[in-house]
């Protein structure tokens, strides 16, 4: 993470401390850490809830959405297996803080919300970090994005009922999503979606807690 400023001695202990609260809950990938120690969370949480921006829970940001708690952002960056070369697509920027992290990883990230606000505010911390590899977009995520697919990886960050499947038909063959499933914030499983040439396996990896997937634009 970045220093928060001259003179504070915490800055080191609270770094150890995320790492640590990452590790123990299982997020062991060498890479995924190098990531998540480079991408400061501090830059991505804004207002009251600020100073928790190193506590491993989820935090409300602007639009009604929330920043994912950072265990549950390692744990689905570690099983999306994202290498060097491949083209990542986002849904559900927020944030923007997932994105990041991505970027860290991937050759291009392309990220889409259905919120202007909150994609011009991630991309404003996206040049302040400069990371030029990541692309963001207004857009309806429901749909993916046609023109740019087929993507070695998909990461969904909210919920759908089912893997929706125009995201489905942009995966590459060999080709990993990540989505949660379920029909209410209560009950939901982190999926995994491997892309084969006869059709699609399926894997399920844990219980989340997902904000819905909702189609359309924000008013935002």
């Amino acid at each position: 993470m970045n220093d928060l400023g001259a003179g504070d001695e915490g800055t080191a202990e609270r770094q150890m401390r995320f790492l640590y609260a990452l590790r123990s809950k299982g997020v062991t990938d060498a890479r995924v850490l190098s990531a998540m120690e480079r991408i400061d969370r501090g830059l991505f949480v804004r207002g009251l809830f600020a100073e928790r921006a190193y506590e491993d829970m989820p935090l409300p940001i602007a639009c009604g959405q929330t920043i994912s708690q950072p265990s549950v952002v390692g744990l689905m960056t570690q099983s999306l297996n994202v290498g060097p070369r491949d083209t990542v697509l986002e849904v559900g920027t927020g944030s923007g803080y997932q994105a990041a992290i991505l970027a860290c990883l991937a050759r291009r990230v392309y990220t889409v919300d259905r919120h202007r606000r909150l994609v011009r505010e991630a991309e404003a911390v996206f040049r302040s970090l400069s990371l030029p590899n990541i692309i963001a977009q207004t857009t309806d995520g429901c749909y993916g994005l046609p023109d740019q697919a087929p993507f070695d990886r998909i990461l969904v960050t909210a919920a759908a009922e089912d893997p929706p499947s125009p995201l489905l038909a942009q995966l590459k063959i060999g080709g990993i999503m990540i989505v949660p499933v379920g029909q209410s914030d209560a009950v939901q499983s982190l999926i995994r979606v491997t892309r084969l040439t006869t059709g699609f396996d399926y894997e399920e990896l844990r219980p989340v807690r997902f904000v819905p997937l909702v189609e359309g634009l924000g008013q935002e």
